[in-house]
């Protein structure tokens, strides 16, 4: 029999009692009437291995979490002096006057 993808010749295989047609070209595979049933009807019989589950994850001893209903110094207003100005950012002196002071 062919391959319906590309027309390579099929190669028969049995696995546990049914048996398989696969392309080994394009690694189809082809199952012929009832070999599906056979297959879903074994494996609803076999034994499914149990969950996998990962361990929950625990934070550090002594770890707290942040608290958010509480202000942050990052996030705090700017300040304004008494007449609602913003105050200036004083501008880095050069190393030449730390020499003369």
């Amino acid at each position: 029999m062919l391959c319906p993808a590309d027309g390579t010749t099929l190669v028969m295989s049995e696995r546990s009692g049914i048996e398989i047609d696969y392309c080994p070209q394009c690694r189809g595979v082809w199952l012929d009437r009832g070999e599906l049933d056979k297959i879903i009807d074994r494996s609803v019989a076999a034994p499914q291995p149990a969950a996998y589950r990962p361990e929950p994850v625990r934070p550090a001893p002594g770890y707290e979490p942040p608290r958010y209903d509480q202000p942050s110094d990052r996030y705090e207003e700017p300040r304004y002096d008494d007449r609602g100005h913003r105050p200036h950012k004083r501008k880095r002196e050069s190393w030449l006057s730390e020499l003369f002071d």
